[in-house]
């Protein structure tokens, strides 16, 4: 594991307008993640799970710390600098997938290469499929999203989330909708990417997956505590 953190996460605070004058989600997130590691963030429902995503991801704005990315500020490149930024560096993975159900899965995972101007037409369809294959997918390449299983469609928006190579995953209750065995073939995944030296970092509310990581974390009162769980300490255990 790399002696300095991929991602840094500095007094991290958001706080949502309200009627009663606002509400405060983060207050004061101290968070390093290096790579090589699986962590995993543990919360309860409205936690602010998907808020601290959204921090890290640099898709929502900040009310007040910093998140910097190899030393680099994310909060302080404008909008359009940030989505460039996320396209290339983060791999986001969301509990509803967010497949495009006209493209087949082979056009779904190369959508972030176009996206980024990262296509290359003979490069970039191989890199798809050698994806595809590594989430046992690539029978099923110009299939289209409702032909294959929930499960399979996770899977295949993981291939997609690493269309970019991105040193730093980012998971939003990734197997909340699925079930254990499924489950069980996504934290594999996530287990041999860190292995592979990505940062991998999954945010979710069941506790029974919190023996899987290299470190387990708590998001309670809009603050990150050390779990009282004890992790596997070695990824894929």
């Amino acid at each position: 594991m790399s002696a300095s953190p991929i991602l840094q996460l500095k007094d991290v605070r958001k706080t949502y307008p309200s009627p009663t004058g606002g509400q405060e989600v983060l207050r004061g997130v101290h968070l390093e993640i290096f790579p090589g590691e699986f962590v995993l963030v543990y919360g309860k429902s409205g936690a602010g799970k998907t808020t601290l995503v959204n921090m890290i991801a640099g898709i929502d704005t900040l009310t007040g710390g910093e998140v910097l990315f190899n030393g680099l500020s994310v909060h302080r490149l404008n909008e359009s600098q940030r989505a460039r930024w996320r396209g290339r560096n983060v791999g986001i993975i969301y509990q509803s997938f967010y497949l495009m159900p006209n493209l087949s899965l082979l056009d779904n995972v190369m959508f972030p290469m176009d996206v980024c101007r990262l296509y290359h037409p003979r490069r970039s369809p191989q890199r798809a499929l050698e994806l595809l294959d590594s989430v046992e997918l690539k029978e099923h390449a110009y299939k289209r999203p409702s032909a294959i299983s929930g499960g399979q469609q996770q899977r295949v928006a993981i291939a997609r989330a690493l269309a970019n190579d991105p040193p730093l995953i980012v998971a939003d209750e990734p197997t909340g909708r699925l079930d254990s065995v499924t489950a069980e073939t996504i934290l594999q995944i996530f287990c041999r990417l860190a292995q592979e030296g990505k940062a991998v970092l999954m945010v979710t509310h069941d506790t029974s997956l919190m023996n899987r990581a290299t470190r387990c974390l708590r998001l309670e009162d809009g603050k990150i505590h050390a779990c009282p769980l004890e992790p596997a300490g070695e990824v894929g255990r």
